[in-house]
């Protein structure tokens, strides 16, 4: 993952897909989405510089991204994207010890069990 850092972020649906969103100018980055015919578009500003990694824990915490489509694209991006001190030491042959969660992983598994009930819940 790239030590970058962004002050804008939030998720935006392109061609049903929705995905985590970066930026350092809201409007312009508003104005591009826009201009890509994005939907359900949800930026915020951070108001202070923050990584990727950073970025992705305040906002599955935050009220406008409580939403399953949010959760599901903030917790995808995780799991793709950030790799934990643990993975990179573990010895490729050797079966990884048993051990206990970051608390970025237990956010994750958070959202993610959220997001089933969500989805397994009757309207």
């Amino acid at each position: 993952m790239t030590q970058k850092t962004f002050t804008v972020a939030g998720v935006s649906t392109f061609k049903g897909v929705t995905k985590v969103r970066f930026a350092n100018d809201f409007v312009s980055r508003i104005k591009i989405l826009d201009k890509n015919e994005h939907t359900d578009v949800e930026l915020i500003e951070l108001g202070t510089e923050l990584s990727k990694e950073d970025v992705c824990k305040v906002l599955v915490a935050h009220p406008k991204f409580q939403g399953v489509a949010a959760q599901v694209a903030i917790a995808e991006y995780l799991t793709r994207n950030v790799k934990t001190a643990a993975k990179d030491m573990a010895p490729k042959a050797a079966k990884p010890a048993t051990r206990k969660l970051t608390q970025l992983e237990q956010d994750i598994e958070a959202a993610c069990a959220a997001a089933k009930q969500t989805e397994e819940a009757p309207f």
